[in-house]
């Protein structure tokens, strides 16, 4: 699924952004590495969201296999951190749960904190992608509502490293990179909760969806702090 519109104004953004300097090291090696394979240019789908995107689009994993989880860890936040954009690195255990939990409940309901309010999304996980687009859309276009948002998880390293890499493109016309990382927060809230009331909101959502009471996921968040954390105008961590 893709947008309706090109986010040319992000991409221009994105080359506005001042580089943090990586001199001669092997790690500034490694991300200048990373630039070039992101310059190569990746095959887009309607709408901008790149299609197919695989980890070898974005790092050179062969170069890395020789780095430990945490180097790479490093050179991974370094080369996002001065990104328009969302990542994260995700121990496995982890995603292990929250992919475990993404086969038997692959949707669910998010709410995102408004200056008023909120604004639901409905968060859809088509393999290791998850694609967010309001519930507006969702209500008036079915199953064909364009994704504003898809957060990509990277398995690759996930045996030999032990994590799992993340990153996001989104649709700058409707969602900023705050209204992602709160939305890419709650995944991890819901999907990779100990709490079983909490990870219950999802399996209601999926199975049982006339006891679903959206009212449940605003208290659940603001149980949690991060309703309040994640009012507009608060900042949060990107990992």
């Amino acid at each position: 699924r893709s947008s309706p519109d090109v986010f040319e104004s992000r991409m221009e953004k994105r080359s506005e952004v001042k580089k943090q300097p990586v001199g001669h090291s092997k790690q500034g090696e490694f991300i200048r590495c990373m630039e070039e394979k992101a310059s190569l240019g990746s095959k887009t789908s309607k709408g901008g969201f790149t299609k197919d995107k695989t980890l070898d689009s974005v790092l050179n994993v062969e170069m890395v296999k020789e780095k430990s989880a945490e180097e790479i860890t490093q050179i991974w936040n370094q080369y996002f951190s001065a990104k328009d954009t969302v990542y994260a690195v995700i121990p496995v255990t982890k995603f292990d749960l929250m992919w475990k939990r993404a086969q038997k409940c692959p949707s669910f309901l998010y709410a995102l904190p408004r200056k008023e309010g909120y604004e639901f999304f409905v968060g859809q996980w088509s393999g290791t992608e998850l694609h967010f687009t309001s519930l507006i859309n969702v209500q008036t276009q079915g199953e064909t509502a364009p994704s504003q948002l898809v957060l990509y998880h990277y398995p690759d390293l996930q045996k030999e490293k032990g994590i799992v890499l993340m990153t996001a493109e989104m649709d700058s016309k409707f969602l900023v990179v705050h209204d992602a990382q709160c939305l890419a927060n709650q995944v991890q809230l819901f999907y990779a909760t100990d709490r079983s009331e909490t990870y219950g909101l999802v399996e209601t959502f999926n199975h049982r969806s006339s006891e679903f009471k959206y009212m449940a996921v605003i208290a659940e968040l603001e149980q949690s702090g991060l309703g309040r954390e994640l009012r507009p105008g608060q900042a949060s961590d990107k990992s």
